[in-house]
Formats: C-alpha cells, sequence, structure tokens
C-alpha cells in the first residue's frame, strides 16, 4: 500500500474511534435506593458534572452517594459545582450493589473531581463521600440476634413519612437492673459512620464474654438507632435541616415524632436509674474549602461537654476510663474533647436550640451525658472503615463498664 494510502488509512481508523468515544451512550446516573443523593448537572463526554442535594438545608453541606450504570470499561471524571465535598480519603466504592466499600483514595482526587475507571464488565457501581449505613444494614445486624433474649426489638414511633423508628432494649430486660443507659445516632441523617460503631457496642454488650455478662447482669440499654429515620432513607443531609433538625428540637414543643416520643419514653422508662446518655455523630469532612474543618479536627475522635460542669466532670472520667482501655485500630485521645464554651460548642450556638445531650443531662438519675463524634474517613491518620468503626463500639462499651462499675456508689446528679 502506497504510503500516502497508510497515511489515509490511519487517519480514517483515528477518526472512527474518536467518533466511537464520542458516540457512546451516557452513562446511567441516579440516586433512586435508600441513603441515595445527588443532583446531575451535566454529562459532558466522560465528564460528569454534579452537586449534592441540599432539599431543605439551610445553608451548605456535603453528603452524596450515587450509583453509575452503563460504564463498563470507560474511564470518567466527577466534577462536584456545590463546593469541594470529596473527604481527605477520595470517596468510597462499591462494585457489589453497596454491601462492601472501599476507600477509592486521594489520588484519585484533583479540587472537586475524581476519576474512576471502571471495571469491564461491572453493571454498577456506587460512590459515596462515606461509608453508608441505612435500614437495610440494621436488619442484616440485628438479624443475627434474633434468639438472642437478652434483646428486645420495638417500635419508638411512626415518622411524619409512616416509617418505623426502631426501638432496641437490651442487656438485663426483667426490670431488675441496677442501671441505665440512653444511646441514640443518626440525629443528622448523613452522619453514617456512628452506626457502624454503635453496632460494635452493642455487639459487645450482647457478646458471650466477661463485659457481655457483666452489663446482662446490670445494665439496661434503650437506644434508637436512626433518629432522623426518614433522612436516613431519603438520602438527606439532616444537620440544619430547616426550621429545626432533630438534635436542636428538645426545647418546647417537638416537631419531630421521634423526638416527641423519646422525651416521652425516656423519664417513664428510666425510673431515676438513667446513669449514662450517649449521642453518636460525624463530625465535618476535611476537604479544601470547608473552613471550620481546616485544622484537621475533623479527624479527630472527640466529646464535647454540656453547659453542667458537674455532668461534664463524670464525662470526663468515663473518657479518660476509654483512653485507658481502648485495644482499637481508632485511637481516641481526651486532649481532643471540645467542652463546653470552647471551640463552636458554646452558649451562643445553642440558645434556644437545645440538643440531645443538654436535655439528658437534666434527666433525674444522670451522672455523665454528652455527643461523642466519629469522623466519616480519617481518624488521628488511620483510615474509618465499617471494621475499624465497630472496633471502636467495642472499646466504648469496654470503657462503659468500667465507668459504670466503678461509679454505682456516687450519688445521681439530679434526683
Amino acid at each position: 500500500m502506497p504510503h500516502q494510502w497508510k497515511a489515509v488509512g490511519l487517519a480514517l481508523l483515528l477518526g472512527s474511534c474518536w467518533l466511537g468515544a464520542r458516540d457512546l451512550p451516557a452513562p446511567r446516573i441516579d440516586c433512586a435506593f435508600p441513603g441515595g443523593n445527588i443532583i446531575v448537572d451535566q454529562i459532558q463526554g466522560d465528564t460528569v458534572l454534579l452537586r449534592q442535594d441540599l432539599r431543605d438545608t439551610q445553608g451548605n453541606w456535603f453528603y452524596w452517594y450515587f450509583r453509575v450504570r452503563k460504564a463498563a470499561g470507560r474511564t470518567l471524571s466527577f466534577q462536584f459545582t456545590k463546593g469541594n465535598v470529596i473527604g481527605v480519603r477520595g470517596p468510597a466504592v462499591s462494585v457489589d450493589r453497596g454491601r462492601t466499600w472501599r476507600w477509592l483514595g486521594a489520588d484519585a482526587v484533583k479540587d472537586s473531581t475524581f476519576r474512576f475507571t471502571f471495571p469491564r464488565g461491572a453493571d454498577e457501581v456506587r460512590f459515596c463521600m462515606t461509608v453508608p449505613y441505612v435500614e437495610r444494614n440494621l436488619t442484616e445486624f440485628l438479624r443475627r440476634y434474633r434468639r438472642n433474649p437478652y434483646l428486645k426489638t420495638d417500635v419508638l414511633c411512626k415518622t411524619k413519612k409512616g416509617r418505623s423508628v426502631e426501638l432496641l432494649h437490651l442487656g438485663r430486660l426483667d426490670g431488675q437492673c441496677d442501671q441505665r443507659v440512653v444511646i441514640t445516632a443518626r440525629h443528622h441523617a448523613c452522619e453514617t459512620i456512628a452506626s457502624y460503631s454503635l453496632e460494635g457496642l452493642l455487639a459487645s454488650v450482647l457478646a458471650d464474654s466477661d463485659d457481655g455478662k457483666w452489663f446482662r447482669e446490670h445494665v439496661e440499654f434503650l437506644v434508637v438507632p436512626f433518629m432522623d429515620k426518614d433522612g436516613v432513607e431519603q438520602g438527606d443531609q439532616g444537620k440544619n435541616r430547616k426550621p429545626r433538625d432533630h438534635n436542636r428540637d428538645y426545647e418546647g414543643e417537638s416537631i419531630h415524632p421521634s423526638v416527641r416520643a423519646l422525651r416521652e419514653l425516656v423519664p417513664r422508662w428510666s425510673e431515676g436509674r438513667l446513669r449514662v446518655a450517649l449521642d453518636m455523630h460525624c463530625p465535618l469532612i476535611r476537604a479544601t474549602g470547608w473552613e471550620a474543618a481546616r485544622d484537621n479536627r475533623a479527624e479527630d475522635l472527640q466529646f464535647s461537654g454540656v453547659s453542667n460542669q458537674a455532668v461534664w466532670a463524670r464525662v470526663e472520667q468515663f473518657c479518660r476510663i476509654l483512653e485507658s482501655v481502648q485495644t482499637g485500630p481508632l485511637v481516641y485521645s481526651t486532649k481532643n474533647n471540645t467542652p463546653f464554651g470552647a471551640g463552636w460548642n458554646t452558649a451562643a450556638n445553642n440558645a434556644s436550640l437545645k440538643p440531645f445531650d443538654e436535655w439528658a443531662s437534666e434527666q433525674p438519675g444522670i451522672f455523665a451525658a454528652t455527643t461523642i463524634e466519629i469522623p466519616y474517613a480519617s481518624a488521628g491518620g488511620g483510615p474509618v472503615t465499617a471494621e475499624s468503626a465497630r472496633a471502636f463500639g467495642a472499646d466504648l462499651a469496654r470503657a462503659l463498664r468500667r465507668y459504670l462499675a466503678e461509679s454505682r456508689d456516687l450519688q445521681p446528679l439530679r434526683d
């Protein structure tokens, strides 16, 4: 073949390849599943412009979770148009419809964009700013204990949209316990990692171990895994929900059914034996553009203090115990705590908007009431995963057992 015809043939081949890439069908991107959240602005070839759905959120926030289909074998870029909402380990990725997750890594991220090469044969790949946790996950966890006599499942109430808000009782259930503990999670729907640590704590209470046996002899737990159940399933931010979010609904007449029901139930159930109230959260993510997280506090396991200093002093006692007994990969240090009056934790921020821990600190019999923040992706430099978060939950249980045992002779702060 003459040289000029070879050149023409090569040009035609390259043109054909370019046309083929240009004419590929657009990938299918959606969030039509529990916990999903995304708005796709535009798809330009191999670049997807998208943003988190803020719905009824006051101001900005960062939760997103979506799936991509019809993209096998391609490399796509995902550019967020509503700020940099990608954490320090990149997005979490699942290739098995959300059952298992791994961090894509910071190397795949540049500013507010990440790139991903879809494996050939991958029918569906999911991406999330953290490791998601919805009702399905809780159901799978509880199924393992369905014959355990020390666990009772119930319903706290129905949500505004008709969903059941799960209520768990575990530990000593015959009414003869020495002490009672209330644990809540997901007042802010997007704070998913807290749920994995809650699993680790609950598993320790139900385990055939010295700690588990001690709990089942002395303590009854009341647990609400999803305070914002509608938000969890709908994929809402939950934080700063208008007119007020679930964790700012403990003053006056509560507008959220779960908060209203919990406020009615706890005083009746506790019978003056409520000793510890723990609310489980996640902090900000650390990513360029989130000014409040640039001091790296977003990567610290930390407790926040209530205004009652006597209650906070007892929380600090628990914190010192946790620091001494922890064995898991996520390392907690008491120096990371945020006492009342420090940083964001001020009277001005809480004015007329009482959170759960402040309300709990007023309950009869209480020793310690607090909030814990468990980071979304990185804690103390180590990766946060479902497994490491559960291990931290086990550390919490170990510390709680020792704290309650050592506090049995203390006088309640409120009768």
